[in-house]
């Protein structure tokens, strides 16, 4: 089943099912690994520090009367046990945190300082983190039909949108913030199939106001694009030559980190035709080093 459906929003954020299941995990209660090397070591002393003072217990037994045996050995174990551990490590932490906020780091818990500390691999999200989480249309864009710019290819990306509403994804924002939004009062849209995880490509039908010319345009991942374009029933002519084309330039683009959105339409037989792609890139964030 594919199409479209609008539904009403009740619960956001921490107030959804999700939302809560993460509270929860947040709030688990787990001792960090530098809180349970801490409770180890006090452990240690404790067991160490009781064991020592019996024993000068049972000595002072043979010097003195039971009185003054329990009170020295009473003072002698509260000043053997490291009550002040964790001030001592809390106060420490804290310096290290202050000098970490000068090379713009924010420490949120002590204790993650001494867990990055004995850290060999980070894995972060880069998206909003190391990046600014808006994608930006890049100026390379490779062309396969001749004639069209990036310009054309905006208009028709945006044709496989519904361009007079709001954008409903990344991708529809990307197109419809660049392209010439005037120019879209030229064409019409007769249908629209939207976006499906199953086959990753948006499409519209769309009518030329003036020439009455109905065809169809679609934007998507690359590879089923292509697979679109070159299948059998499309008669494709130079389907080998297309094909090691794109994958050059995704090749090429992927190792610089630049990610493109195919576009197509189909011609007056209604065949698909390879425009060409649109690049774009998450720009890193300007404190990112």
């Amino acid at each position: 089943v594919r199409g479209e459906v609008e539904g009403t929003v009740e619960f956001t954020g921490a107030n959804t099912f999700f939302g809560k299941t993460a509270a929860l995990l947040g709030n688990s209660g787990e001792h960090s690994n530098f809180q349970t090397l801490l409770v180890n070591i006090v452990l240690v002393l404790v067991a160490i520090s009781s064991v020592l003072c019996f024993i000068v217990f049972v000595y002072l037994l043979t010097l003195t009367n039971f009185s003054e045996a329990l009170s020295f050995t009473v003072v002698l174990m509260v000043a053997s046990i490291p009550i002040a551990i964790e001030i001592v490590t809390t106060t420490t932490l804290a310096l290290g945190s202050k000098e970490l906020s000068h090379d713009g780091a924010i420490v949120t818990r002590l204790a993650a300082i001494e867990d990055m500390a004995g850290m060999a691999i980070l894995c972060s999200d880069k998206t909003g983190t190391l990046t600014m989480n808006k994608m930006v249309i890049q100026e390379e864009t490779p062309i396969y039909r001749k004639g069209e710019s990036q310009y054309t290819l905006l208009r028709y990306a945006a044709m496989a949108a519904k361009w007079w509403e709001p954008p409903r994804d990344a991708l529809d924002t990307l197109t419809l913030t660049a392209v010439d939004m005037p120019s879209m009062d030229q064409v019409e849209q007769l249908d629209y199939i939207p976006f499906d995880p199953v086959v990753k490509r948006t499409e519209g039908t769309i009518r030329d106001k003036q020439s009455k010319c109905v065809f169809r345009t679609t934007k998507g991942a690359p590879n089923i694009i292509l697979d679109l374009v070159l299948s059998a029933e499309n008669n494709c002519t130079n389907a080998d030559k297309l094909r090691a084309a794109v994958e050059k330039d995704l090749h090429r683009l992927g190792l610089r980190g630049i990610r493109s959105l195919a576009v197509a339409k189909t011609d007056d037989n209604g065949y698909w035709e390879l425009l060409g792609l649109l690049t774009f890139l998450d720009p890193p964030r300007p404190d990112t080093k």
